[in-house]
Order: C-alpha cells, then structure tokens, then sequence
C-alpha cells in the first residue's frame, strides 16, 4: 500500500531518503493491520512519526530558508499543521481511542500524496536549481 515511486522523489538525496523512512513507517503499520497487531503498532508508529516530523520539517525549513524559498511562511504552516494532527493522534492513542489506526493509515496516504507530492515538490525545484543535494 505503501510503495515508494520515483514521482515521489524531489532529487534532493537528504530529503528523499527522510521520505522513503515516512514510507516505511507507514508500511509497517500498514503490515500490522494486516496481520491483526494495528493497535499494538500504533504507539510505536506514533513515537518514530512525532520524531520525524521534527527533525525532518526543520530540515527542510533550514534548506528553505537557507536558499530563500519564496513560499516559505505557507510551507511552514503546512509543517505545523501535519505535526500538530500527528500530536493529536498521539493524544488520542493516549486516551484510548479505538479508532485511529484506520484514521491513522488514511492521515499518511494523504500527507504521502498531497504534501510530499505537492507542496515538496515546490520548493525541490528551487533546490535543485541551487545544486543542494
């Protein structure tokens, strides 16, 4: 469900490799559900995404700023809202709600496809016009 295709690729090495590691933390809950342990794997899956949106978003926001990407306010508030949703589903992990790992699953199948395959690939081509890789 959760394959890693070069139309998700930006051509900056750093940020593709932080992608494909979303990918696989995706995957393994994805793998999980299938096999009947979903829950279990939601608290792991939430500690290595809340880890990765903050060391992988501030990345980026360092490669942005760096080479004056013009649309770097509107990218940021993409980067806060995708860290707070994931805080929020580890709130609600937290309090026992049942229902997350579905919500969970379709949360990164959309940041998948609309943030890394949209909103990534803006700012990549100025990068890759910097030479950063």
């Amino acid at each position: 469900m959760f394959e890693w295709k070069d139309t998700y690729s930006t051509g900056i090495h750093s940020i593709d490799a932080q992608h494909r590691n979303l990918f696989a933390v995706a995957e393994d809950l994805y793998a999980a559900m299938s096999n009947g342990q979903g829950r279990a794997a939601v608290g792991r899956t939430l500690d290595r995404m809340v880890q990765y949106t903050a060391s992988h978003f501030a990345h980026e926001e360092r490669l942005m700023r760096l080479h004056n990407f013009p649309d770097f306010a509107a990218h940021k508030a993409e980067h806060d809202k995708l860290t707070a949703q994931v805080l929020q589903f580890q709130a609600d992990y937290r309090a026992g709600k049942v229902t997350i790992t579905v919500q969970l699953l379709q949360f990164l199948r959309d940041w998948l496809q609309q943030h890394i395959q949209g909103s990534d690939q803006q700012y990549a081509s100025l990068l890759r016009e910097k030479a950063v890789a």
